[in-house]
């Protein structure tokens, strides 16, 4: 693994493409990244927002982390996100808000994550603090501001277009919003139609993101929502609910003909849809072929009534690697290792492998 992991330093960061048509991810070490979504990639940002309701800077959160203390990461301790940048040879981004405008880290890549957050902007409303998608995309563009001051327009320009955009967003517009029976959008909407206003929603973000420099972006897509644990509560046997999960493979395959439809419309848009969802289903489904024992319920005692989050005074597992899931919605460090491994596989593979290997599952340019 280390002779593959040397050769894959060696390469240019960059996308690349065969015929138009997107076949794999390489990298360097010096790869600048900017990520954006909600709890499952946020690293610290609602920490700093007084009055969010949305935050896991506190026990038993990041008990498994360097050093032992919570850092607003809603794991036990690392994300996906932290293990992938591990594994890429650089730091994980920092958390946007832990950052002042002139701070050189801004140069190296920059953490918008922000646990409630949403494609929709009233998503997560009721947690009072977050940064949305639209948010986060302001954000960068104050980012970019600052990088062009200390830079000049033109190296600002070339370095948004170099870096990669990692997004994972679109969880809670369901699980804290489309299917909170208390909300709006659930009694307003048919599936179809809140699935229309999500993707016309996101293909403007993306196409904001694209006018602002971003290039090369890799939308993560949603795994099976309806088997966490927060989901299956609601079921009387404790299963998955059948009706969410096909929800979101709608949405990731709407998702997926979005991201091809902005690669032929925008110029050099390399746009690509990672999907997970088989991967993550398998894990749940057959966790002990992975090394867990359970993935039907959390490993910290969790009321899903309050929100379902590792409180304080909430009791653990014995053996916080035996399970899949944290809490009720956040996977362990554990699991977010397995994870991170076949994300990580998936666009990086065919990097050292032969010429005729097969293309990872991505969002292609649709022919012409």
């Amino acid at each position: 693994m280390a002779v593959v992991l040397q050769r894959l330093v060696a390469l240019a960061s960059a996308l690349v493409f065969v015929a138009g048509k997107a076949t794999t991810l390489a990298y360097a070490a010096s790869v600048v990244t900017f990520v954006f979504g909600d709890s499952l990639t946020e690293v610290g940002n609602n920490k700093f927002l007084q009055y969010s309701l949305a935050r896991s800077d506190y026990p038993w959160y990041g008990i498994d982390f360097s050093g032992g203390q919570a850092t607003g990461r809603f794991t036990n301790g690392r994300t996906i996100g932290d293990i992938i940048s591990a594994k890429l040879g650089i730091s994980s981004p920092p958390p946007y808000l832990s950052l002042s405008s002139n701070d050189d880290a801004l140069l190296n890549g920059v953490n918008y994550a922000s646990g409630g957050a949403g494609i929709l902007n009233d998503t997560g409303l009721y947690f009072i603090q977050r940064l949305s998608f639209d948010d986060q995309i302001d954000c960068f563009k104050k980012t970019k501001e600052a990088i062009k001051a200390r830079i000049g327009e033109e190296a600002a320009n070339r370095h948004s277009n170099e870096a990669m955009y990692f997004i994972g967003i679109g969880s809670n517009d369901y699980v804290n919003n489309y299917l909170q029976p208390f909300l709006a959008d659930g009694q307003q909407y048919t599936h179809d139609e809140f699935v229309e206003l999500l993707i016309s929603t996101l293909k403007q973000q993306l196409t904001r993101l694209y006018q602002l420099g971003a290039r090369k972006i890799v939308f993560h897509g949603l795994g099976p929502l309806g088997c966490i644990p927060s989901q299956r509560v609601k079921s009387k046997k404790g299963e998955c609910l059948k009706r969410v999960n096909e929800w979101v493979l709608e949405f990731n395959s709407r998702v997926q003909n979005q991201l091809a439809t902005l690669n032929h419309q925008l110029r050099n848009a390399r746009f690509l849809f990672a999907d997970t969802y088989g991967d993550v289903l398998d894990l749940i489904d057959n966790p002990t072929a992975y090394g867990f024992k359970v993935s039907n319920t959390s490993c910290c005692n969790v009321d899903t009534s309050i929100g379902g989050l590792c409180l304080p005074n909430s009791k653990l597992c014995k053996n916080r690697k035996e399970y899949v899931f944290w809490d009720a919605f956040h996977p362990s460090d554990a699991a977010n290792q397995v994870l991170a491994q076949k994300f990580f596989k998936l666009l990086f593979s065919n990097a050292s492998a032969p010429n005729n290997s097969p293309p990872p599952s991505i969002a292609p340019n649709p022919s012409n």
